[in-house]
């Protein structure tokens, strides 16, 4: 295939796993999964990635199709070649995980959301995904398949590093599983100095158990500024089982932004996204625990 500004490579269709992992497993760093293809597209156009062979897997069947709940109702199964799309317009996730809808205002364009795979989003390892810290804050898991079987992983167990994974070579992500947590409130706040679809200069996903004002539990994720989504375990901790105020909140933000360093890039320095972080984990918090509150 010849695509403008690209060399020529190939693009194949296997129609099961067997063939998949059989066109995968050459230990060529150029070749590789596609879902959607569009964040590798982009790395091809700026020369980042320049494939030899690319596998697309739309072809193969269950499990990477399908959005379900479980027959007890306690998690929701969403297959890996799903596009953002499908998952906004869910009735079935609107109920369960409002949080993807709203983070969809901000993702991409409908183009993108039309074509982009939830696998695919997944496996990348780009830290400036929206998706990925907001799969982390609701305990999230993958199911994964490769040439020597198959395992599950949390998605805050995926990275490594800057576009590293766990994933090894020719293994597929098929799946992921989400629980359901009615009574559990979450939200995922986007900071562009840009245009809204642009990168953010940090991602924070938070979900929170409630009794009143007093958080129960929570996760805290904190993307963009790290070389890969990171848990704010030790603001988390200083969170948990105490009523929310403006002293407790002064107490996380100091703790979160104290647990990470974080990186000076073209969307901000360290010492600007610090401020961004203290700011956004006290005003993300105090939104939620309002959201909660009896009307």
């Amino acid at each position: 295939m010849e695509v403008a500004g690209l060399r020529g490579f190939d693009i194949v269709e296997p129609s099961s796993l067997e063939e998949a992992f059989g066109l995968l497993g050459t230990g060529d760093p150029a070749v590789r999964p596609m879902g959607g293809g569009t964040a590798l597209m982009l790395m091809m156009k700026s020369e980042l990635f320049k494939p030899t062979r690319l596998v697309s897997l739309r072809k193969l069947g269950e499990p990477f199709h399908g959005l379900g709940e479980s027959a007890d109702g306690k998690w929701v199964r969403i297959g890996a070649l799903n596009t953002f799309s499908m998952l906004d317009h869910s009735p079935l996730m609107k109920s369960h995980f409002p949080i993807i809808s709203r983070t969809m205002n901000t993702l991409a364009n409908l183009r993108v959301r039309n074509v982009a795979s939830v696998g695919g989003n997944l496996a990348h390892g780009d830290p400036h995904l929206d998706l990925p810290p907001v799969w982390m804050a609701l305990d999230g898991e993958v199911r994964i398949v490769g040439p020597s079987g198959e395992r599950v992983s949390a998605v805050a167990d995926l990275y490594k590093g800057y576009y590293e994974t766990t994933l090894e070579e020719g293994e597929l992500i098929t799946e992921l599983r989400v629980p359901v947590k009615p009574d559990w409130k979450s939200s995922y706040t986007k900071v562009t100095t840009r245009a809204a679809h642009d990168w953010p200069a940090i991602g924070l996903a938070i979900s929170v158990q409630l009794s009143g004002r007093q958080i129960q539990d929570l996760r805290i994720v904190l993307s963009a500024a790290l070389d890969k989504p990171t848990r704010l375990t030790a603001a988390e901790t200083v969170l948990r089982g105490r009523d929310i105020g403006e002293a407790l909140l002064r107490e996380a933000a100091d703790a979160a932004t104290e647990e990470v360093e974080l990186e000076t890039d073209n969307r901000g320095s360290q010492e600007y996204k610090t401020h961004l972080l203290r700011i956004y984990v006290t005003r993300a918090l105090q939104d939620l625990v309002s959201e909660a509150a009896p009307k």
